[in-house]
């Protein structure tokens, strides 16, 4: 990923943040003869496995990107891209306080990389299935979690695969005006603040840590 130096995010708190706040990842492999395949899954991050940290998810048995998990678990050190989208928002020229401005894209992503490990065993598949039910359970009301008792469920797991990825590398972007003046910035704050847009609010909010650092 082309990260200006300006745009890198450091920060590891921020970094862990975002990938748990938008877990909604793209997993990206390639097959055997190097063509692309992606798909899009939440993922779930283990912070206490490994210095990156470790990530958590599954497919469905009959997506041909089991294969390539396979493959690529085959072949010592090939990696595999997992991406991890934020908040983002088109930034209009008007909203700035200068006069020579253009259209841009104001946004936040992370790009973890690493070596899959497929994970088979109906016990394992469970615990993973738990967790991350557990995680997106949290904070509703009532809380619901898998009754595996019911082998209605159990049997479903025959239909899936698990894999974990020991992060090895981690790219993190936060693109959020910080080429521009404070003023510009807080005009395209405020803008994003007073839009309908509930993502162009999100962004508001970053941008507004981001000055918050610049301090």
């Amino acid at each position: 990923m082309y990260i200006p130096k300006i745009n890198r995010l450091n920060h590891s708190d921020d970094i862990v943040a975002l990938m748990e706040e938008h877990s909604f990842a793209t997993v990206v492999t390639t097959d055997e003869e190097g063509v692309p395949f992606a798909t899009h899954m939440p993922v779930l991050l283990d912070k206490n496995r490994g210095t990156h940290g470790t990530l958590i998810s599954h497919i469905a048995r009959a997506n041909p990107q089991r294969d390539h998990l396979a493959h690529a678990q085959g072949m010592d050190g090939q990696e595999i891209l997992v991406i991890f989208t934020g908040p983002h928002a088109y930034i209009s020229p008007s909203w700035y306080a200068g006069e020579f401005n253009v259209p841009t894209w104001n946004y936040m992503a992370v790009h973890a990389y690493g070596g899959p490990r497929l994970i088979e065993e109906k016990e394992r598949l469970q615990e993973m299935l738990t967790e991350l039910v557990a995680f997106h359970e949290e904070t509703l009301s009532p809380e619901w979690r898998v009754p595996w008792s019911d082998e209605r469920y159990t049997k479903l797991i025959q239909g899936i695969v698990g894999f974990e990825m020991e992060i090895t590398r981690l790219e993190a972007k936060s693109k959020l005006n910080q080429n521009k003046t404070v003023a510009d910035q807080e005009g395209v704050i405020q803008a994003l603040r007073d839009s309908v847009d509930s993502t162009n609010a999100q962004v508001a909010v970053e941008m507004s840590k981001n000055l918050l650092h610049a301090e």
